[in-house]
């Protein structure tokens, strides 16, 4: 079952998080309690009025669009080719943004987001995603770029697990897709499978109002050891999940729980952190966002992971307004959580057309009629 208020919670939540992260990405815990007060930064660190979203919200937005790319194009061509190829394309145009100017002089793109003057700002981009895009981006599961496990791997994926709604596609297959992407770029076994299981665990919570978000992790521990059962990490992984399962029924500092799982730069603690804080705060996206930025690690990742689980798990409508004032882009990363949403309704010599979405999808032309914070 589709509910957009879930598709929407999961990329404004996930924005969310990366910014409120952002700001203090680079910083010791000391440090961040000393600057922001006792309870860590609780709030935006404003520039010029904007809150920031950093590389991570940036790629998740032109995974988004090479999901729906690869769709368009199989609805109206009659052919597709699998989904990380359309994504490893748009991730091309990505890495434009961040080495060209706007605008981009006469080019062949592959997005739409392309269009878009604000996402020609480099914010931190991992040096894994640069340079496996620019060799290519076709790192697979079985044929792996590299032996990277970092977080720029699980950081992306989220629209994966929101956009598939289970009836074309088994909900491992889906897993996988997500797998197949973060192996893009990130070769090593921890390095996709993190991913795989981001995107089972949204996929499920995005997808059904009656399980609880504990339920979805076990599911999602089922789920790998059917599909990763030969990988030599697994068990490593297994182990960090229930260690970040067992730390969120403890009485225990949140600093303290995290330094346990890890910093976050690495992608199975990405995820370690990002189960922790949401198992820990399963009814309160506030607590769950803070928690997961406030230590000395990679704290837009995890802040980002978490704010696409706590989205997608209590909707948009959870998301307290201090969040969504004053983030950057939060109108285009609406209306890409609506067009996963309302998916492509144009097919191969059917006789609906859809201006704005063949601008989109198909002609790469469209350009959004506001692209700063919402006001």
């Amino acid at each position: 079952m589709k509910n957009i208020d879930k598709y929407r919670g999961c990329l404004v939540g996930g924005a969310s998080g990366d910014a409120l992260g952002y700001a203090v990405e680079f910083y010791q815990e000391d440090f961040i309690f000393k600057k922001y007060g006792e309870n860590g930064i609780t709030e935006y660190d404003l520039i010029n009025g904007i809150a920031h979203i950093s590389d991570d919200t940036q790629m998740t937005l032109f995974t988004a669009n090479g999901l729906l790319l690869g769709t368009t194009r199989g609805m109206t061509r009659g052919i597709m080719q699998a989904y990380p190829s359309y994504i490893a394309s748009c991730y091309k145009d990505w890495l434009k943004t961040q080495l060209e100017c706007y605008p981009l002089k006469e080019h062949l793109s592959y997005s739409w987001l392309v269009n878009v003057a604000e996402l020609f700002n480099r914010r931190a981009p991992g040096n894994t995603c640069i340079s496996a895009i620019e060799n290519g981006a076709n790192g697979t599961i079985d044929e792996p770029i590299n032996q990277s496990k970092g977080s720029g791997g699980i950081m992306r994926v989220a629209p994966i697990g929101l956009y598939f709604d289970g009836k074309k596609y088994t909900s491992d297959e889906i897993a996988m897709i997500g797998a197949e992407t973060a192996a893009l770029t990130h070769g090593h076994e921890l390095g996709y499978i993190p991913a795989a299981a981001l995107v089972h665990i949204l996929h499920l919570i995005s997808h059904n109002e009656d399980i609880s978000l504990l339920e979805a992790v076990m599911d999602t521990k089922k789920a790998l050891l059917r599909l990763f059962a030969d990988k030599t990490h697994l068990k490593d992984l297994i182990l960090l999940i229930d260690r970040a399962v067992a730390l969120a029924n403890k009485n225990l500092d949140d600093l303290e729980a995290i330094r346990e799982l890890g910093q976050g730069w690495v992608a199975e603690e990405t995820l370690a952190i990002a189960i922790y804080c949401s198992l820990k705060y399963s009814d309160d996206f506030d607590k769950a966002i803070i928690a997961s930025v406030n230590h000395s690690g990679d704290s837009d990742s995890t802040g980002s992971v978490t704010g696409n689980i706590m989205g997608a798990y209590l909707g948009y409508k959870s998301i307290p307004q201090k969040y969504i004032r004053n983030l950057e882009l939060v109108n285009v990363i609406m209306e890409i959580a609506d067009d996963l949403y309302n998916d492509c309704k144009i097919i191969e010599y059917g006789s609906y057309h859809d201006e704005i979405w063949e601008q989109k999808y198909i002609k790469k032309t469209y350009v959004p009629s506001k692209t700063s914070s919402e006001e």
